[in-house]
């Protein structure tokens, strides 16, 4: 029965059973998309045994999916504007799923590298699109709580995938029994891209439903009204990621070959970044928010990330220290900064500041992805020469000093005459913060 839309009749609110019904399939659309984008790190070791793969050519397949994103955060958010959500979800999941397909069809590199930029083109603008959905379904109830689970439930795609070399340990007897199985979770995302719009369409005929949220598009005109403090934060923002995903590209490989570990074992030890992440984030927020003090939380996280990387090279300390400090790095900067943004910028330039910050992070991890890939391959990084690892790790202890010194940059800047409230704004003092489009950090 059609819904009586006269102004005597106006359409009910959609129930929360709906709402979060919702979530969960979006959820699961980027459950998938985390998974295939982290299915490469714990397979390194096997694509340079079988295929004859150098680091170069892994730090390419990573690279590759950032290098679209440098362009698609410009338009991703004008074909979410003119398809709506709906269609944008399930198109860019369409794109993820052809590209996980492709990156399992060859051994060769350029087939793989084609399927990983097809995967690139669908993997940023779907999260966009599906951040633009739960703005639009929880807009005014639950939104921070429902972004929060949504980025949980994804983050366990990165977590399942680094750790399938134990759920999966058969399919890693060749290389391609994992993108395989990486290609199932990216048409487990294109199922839930459908349902969602099956879901979407039903419920505008039958519920009053709020209009989209603004997306992450450039409009650059309105760049010369960002201060000093937005782009500290950028500076921090493109440091600190170029520092942690092009890590996990080759940190299974590393730990196997510089510290003797099982595959199995090295999948956990880079997976325990998702793991602090999807329990501390959250908790990191709550706290940040109730007391403020945001650049002294950056300046804190950054810290924690400068000696991690030096540690795994130069000492023979268990492995799950480093990564505990750099966990809880991983937890802490994120639930700071993305918000930060919205306290700097404008709630009508929001769009644009995130847009251009997301565009600017995938440069860095682009150029990051390569920049290890050939040191790893320059130096020699093997089991039989730990010590070519070493340069690379020398170059992530760089990108974390940098971070240290953007961070102690916002702190002055925002302590003089032209700050914006990092430092007071809280919770309890009855300001509340801004609506921001939580989540939004890339993959992992």
């Amino acid at each position: 029965m059609t819904a009586d839309r006269s102004p005597s009749h106006p359409l009910p609110p959609p129930p929360p059973a709906y709402r979060w019904a919702v979530l969960v399939i979006l959820s699961l659309a980027m459950f998938g998309n985390y998974y295939v984008y982290d299915s490469i790190s714990p397979l390194a070791d096997v694509l340079v045994k079988e295929l004859k793969f150098t680091d170069d050519n892994i730090g390419l397949l990573n690279a590759i999916y950032s290098f679209p994103n440098i362009i698609m955060v410009l338009i991703g958010g004008i074909i979410i504007d003119r398809i709506g959500v709906k269609k944008a979800t399930f198109l860019f999941s369409a794109l993820c799923a052809v590209g996980a397909v492709v990156t399992a069809l060859s051994p060769a590199l350029s087939v793989m590298a084609a399927g990983r930029l097809l995967f690139g083109l669908g993997a940023e603008s779907m999260i966009v699109a599906i951040t633009t959905a739960l703005a639009q379904w929880f807009r005014g109830k639950e939104l921070s709580f429902a972004f929060g689970l949504n980025l949980t439930i994804a983050r366990l795609g990165s977590f399942a995938a680094l750790n399938s070399p134990t759920w999966a340990r058969e399919a890693y007897a060749g290389w391609q029994g994992p993108l395989f199985i990486a290609t199932i979770f990216g048409f487990i995302s294109l199922i839930a891209g459908a349902v969602y719009w099956a879901m979407e369409s039903g419920a505008v005929r039958r519920y009053a439903m709020a209009a989209a949220g603004s997306s992450d598009k450039v409009v650059f005109s309105d760049l010369r009204a960002f201060g000093r403090s937005y782009w500290f934060v950028v500076a921090l923002c493109v440091t600190f990621y170029s520092g942690i995903f092009p890590f996990q590209t080759f940190a299974v490989k590393f730990f196997q070959d510089a510290h003797g570990v099982s595959r199995e074992e090295a999948g956990f030890l880079s997976s325990m970044l998702t793991l602090f992440a999807m329990v501390c984030t959250p908790l990191a927020g709550l706290v940040v928010d109730r007391v403020g003090k945001r650049t002294l939380f950056m300046i804190a996280g950054s810290l924690l990330l400068v000696p991690v990387y030096l540690i795994m090279a130069y000492s023979s300390i268990s492995l799950y220290v480093p990564m505990a400090i750099m966990g809880t790095a991983f937890s802490v900067i994120p639930a700071v900064m993305w918000p930060s943004v919205a306290y700097i910028v404008g709630q009508n330039r929001l769009g644009t500041a995130y847009g251009l910050m997301t565009m600017i992070q995938n440069i860095g991890l682009f150029g990051f992805n390569l920049l290890i890939g050939w040191a790893n391959t320059t130096f020699d990084a093997s089991a039989a020469n730990p010590a070519g690892y070493r340069p690379g790790m020398w170059i992530f202890s760089v990108t974390g000093l940098l971070g240290l010194f953007f961070a102690w940059m916002l702190r002055r800047a925002e302590r003089g005459p032209g700050g914006h409230g990092l430092e007071t704004i809280t919770v309890a003092g009855g300001e509340k913060p801004p609506a921001v489009m939580a989540g939004i950090e890339g993959p992992g």
